[in-house]
């Protein structure tokens, strides 16, 4: 007994030693918003490197930087108001692996940023910056996104990208203003974030999390608020995937969708969990799920979710836009315990940064779930699902007919968005090229009158529902079966609204 006890104590006495604090104003930083104070930031992590690892410490104050590189075994700990404050001058931002960041790690392990603190980027001056370099021709034009007006992704940092690394720690610090993405984990193993509060309307493509290619990630606690999807999860690489993801209690309010996998979709996707999320004041799609670049997406749950003023509850996309000609599977999803409220105006519209408008005149869109000729999504569950929407649907306005109905295109190599197909045939669900569909406990309320059905399924083999509701005005038709097999409607009511 009384050895293992001096072992604690060597172990212990060990784990003090390495967690020695380095202030970054002992290296030479000043608080006061002005001087550039990346070497000396820089410097501190060095040491604690050189010493084993250790706890760089950022005090209250605003300290002004360019881009720096945590190294393994180093904490970057923000103290309640320090506030580190990116550069706005472009020059001090440069790319490791990938892209530009502020905050940048690549093949290291035991990193963390904690703290009651503050990581504001300046985006927007920063992006503008960057923008007026092209106009004085010093950004080359290929550089340059001329129908979006901004300069292209790439050149704009992120708050945080970390590449290649293990074991990291994201607690507690707010982030704030990004020029691109806020922060991306890119083929990183071990991720553990909590209560991260996410502050982003700054500029476009303003991401809140994007895990790409990851595994073993545990995201709790969190609040987004991001001019660009919420929570997003891709896979960038073939060789790659995402795999054993969880996802719980977070808010997310996004100006594109909420919760998101893809668009980028190469290697794949597998046991990912979702719940216990709310979401609102979200432009697109609460729940997207898109496959488009030959992933293969399966055994995903996605459990307790509200939503309100939102564009469209669920969007599931399987296509094959890349030109290698590869076709993804996507199947083995689990969708449960979900209520949305679909908005009939722009749900975004009190955002800075808002989603680009549609080029043509629509209803509000359904929900839908949507494979291509030959190759259908697989095996998906719906269950305790509500979705209330607001209706005014009318045919003078688009116009998508039931006699019509072979002639929704198929935008095969499209972007995936819930708006893809122009006006759809239904207000509620439409289902197309699906093998193996459950729909339990389904409620559909509509506000105002709609003129198309309610749900509309097209190729789909497989269909069980059983217990469905729907609520609101009279229509003529509710449910429309075209080329389907094997169907089963078990307790279908509707409640006409009187």
């Amino acid at each position: 007994m009384r050895n293992i006890l001096l072992l604690f104590i060597l172990i212990f006495s060990q784990v003090n030693l390495f967690s020695q604090d380095y202030n970054i104003v002992d290296f030479g930083a000043k608080p006061d918003g002005k001087t550039l104070n990346t070497t000396a930031i820089q410097s501190a992590i060095d040491a604690a490197t050189k010493n084993g690892g250790g706890r760089v410490l950022i005090p209250k104050g605003k300290f002004l930087t360019g881009a720096f590189f945590l190294k393994t075994g180093t904490e970057l700990h923000l103290q309640k108001e320090a506030i580190i404050l990116g550069s706005t001058n472009p020059k001090h931002y440069f790319k490791l692996n990938r892209w530009k960041a502020l905050v940048m790690s690549d093949n290291q392990n035991d990193i963390s940023i904690t703290g009651h603190g503050e990581i504001n980027g300046q985006g927007r001056e920063l992006a503008l910056h960057i923008d007026s370099l092209f106009y004085a021709g010093q950004i080359d034009s290929a550089q340059y996104n001329f129908v979006e007006k901004r300069p292209k992704y790439y050149l704009r940092p992120q708050l945080i990208e970390f590449v290649s690394c293990k074991k990291i720690v994201i607690k507690n610090v707010t982030l704030r203003n990004a020029a691109c993405w806020v922060q991306t984990y890119d083929k990183c193993e071990n991720i553990i974030m909590d209560n991260v509060h996410t502050e982003s309307d700054a500029y476009w493509n303003n991401d809140g999390i994007d895990i790409q290619d990851c595994r073993n990630v545990r995201i709790t606690n969190c609040f987004v608020n991001s001019a660009d999807d919420g929570i997003c999860i891709k896979s960038q690489y073939e060789d790659y995937m995402c795999d054993s993801i969880y996802i719980s209690n977070c808010t997310v309010r996004s100006s594109a969708s909420a919760i998101k996998f893809g668009t980028v979709s190469h290697g794949g996707f597998k046991n990912v969990v979702i719940k216990n999320i709310k979401i609102y004041d979200t432009f697109r799609s609460a729940i997207a799920i898109e496959v488009v670049d030959g992933a293969v997406l399966e055994n995903i749950l996605i459990d307790s979710i509200t939503a309100v003023n939102t564009g469209n509850a669920i969007f599931i996309r399987l296509s094959e836009r890349s030109k290698k000609k590869k076709m993804g599977i996507l199947k083995n999803v689990i969708i449960k315990n979900v209520k949305v409220e679909v908005a009939f105006e722009r749900p975004d519209y009190k955002y800075e940064i808002r989603g680009p408008a549609l080029p043509f005149f629509h209803n509000t869109f359904p929900s839908s779930i949507t494979g291509i000729p030959g190759f259908p999504i697989e095996n998906v569950r719906l269950e305790n699902i509500e979705i209330i929407y607001p209706g005014k649907g009318n045919n003078g306005l688009a116009n998508a007919p039931l006699s019509r109905l072979d002639q929704v295109p198929e935008k095969i190599k499209s972007y995936p968005e819930f708006s893809m197909f122009g006006e759809l045939p239904a207000w509620g669900f439409y289902v197309r090229h699906m093998d193996g569909l459950t729909m339990k406990n389904i409620k559909l309320t509509i506000k105002e009158p709609d003129y198309r059905p309610a749900f509309v399924f097209d190729d789909v083999q497989n269909l069980e529902i059983e217990n469905l509701k729907i609520e609101g005005e009279k229509q003529e038709k509710y449910i429309i079966l075209h080329n389907t097999k094997n169907v089963k409607v078990e307790n279908q009511t509707v409640i006409l609204k009187l």
